[in-house]
């Protein structure tokens, strides 16, 4: 059985990928500054801010899976913000390097791209948007995700640990499916994330693949379901809310996403399973 340290899975998203290696047969322990409100295996609690914590919380592990954060700008002072998502990241990504631990997963974000938190209306340069589309951020939590990106290429560089950087899009809990039918007809209340969303069963299987997977190096992955989460077809909401952008990279006839999932497919050989429209009918 393989041990891997999950940091962060007393949050929204870590619930799930607690979840998601433990019923895979995995040896989980939880790194968080608090205690699950579901515990589903050993919790430690940890700073991560100190270099000397995150290598008392990786010794013998096999893998780590890096979801500890700030979650989003503006929670709190910009420069805790960058200080804290890049430093805990450098210190995980550093211990696991130097103790000889093959595989990392860490969380960027599609925020990283400079749309979510623009305040000077940025706009896509072409849809759908995939890895290779310019990162351009005015705050520090999307500087914070680029930052550790680059991290994780270093410590690959020196120590050969491989690190899946996923650009994860809007987390949706099974819970939250429940506000969905008071936005999908409101395109402004979601433009600024393009309209993705990622459920969280679906995120967590990508964080498995991610470790299982051999040979990746480094890669940078977006992680988004397969359609938006609007009852407005994709084409329309780019005309109405983004009428200057004329380059589509693929066809849009339907409710495509515009945040391409396309490369976590082919590397991965992962498939999102949740769709919002089958879990609003659950309701």
């Amino acid at each position: 059985m393989k041990k891997v340290v999950v940091t962060g899975g007393s949050g929204l998203l870590g619930q799930s990928v607690l979840e998601e290696f433990v019923n895979h047969g995995y040896d989980v322990l939880n790194v968080d500054q608090k205690l699950p409100v579901n515990p589903v295996c050993e919790t430690i609690t940890a700073d991560l801010t100190n270099l000397g914590e995150a290598y008392d919380v990786l010794v013998g592990a096999d893998a780590v899976v890096h979801l500890a954060a700030i979650p989003r700008a503006y929670m709190v002072p910009t420069d805790v913000t960058f200080q804290n998502n890049t430093m805990t990241t450098f210190n995980i990504l550093e211990a696991a390097g130097n103790l000889g631990i093959k595989k990392a997963v860490i969380t960027s974000s599609e925020s990283s791209y400079g749309i979510c938190f623009s305040k000077n209306g940025l706009t896509p340069q072409y849809v759908p948007i995939d890895e290779e589309h310019p990162q351009l951020p005015e705050e520090s939590y999307g500087l914070s995700k680029i930052v550790n990106e680059k991290t994780a290429e270093m410590i690959h560089n020196r120590t050969g640990i491989q690190v899946v950087s996923l650009r994860i899009g809007n987390v949706i809990a099974p819970h939250m499916y429940e506000n969905f039918p008071g936005f999908i007809h409101k395109p402004e209340l979601r433009k600024p994330i393009l309209w993705s969303y990622i459920d969280a069963r679906d995120a967590a299987a990508a964080y498995r693949l991610s470790v299982e997977k051999d040979g990746l190096g480094t890669a940078v992955l977006n992680v988004a379901a397969d359609n938006s989460s609007m009852d407005i077809k994709s084409k329309d909401l780019m005309k109405e809310c983004f009428p200057s952008v004329t380059d589509f990279r693929e066809e849009l006839s339907g409710y495509e996403t515009l945040l391409s999932n396309k490369k976590a497919k082919e590397l991965l050989g992962w498939e999102p399973k949740y769709n919002w429209r089958d879990e609003v009918e659950k309701l």
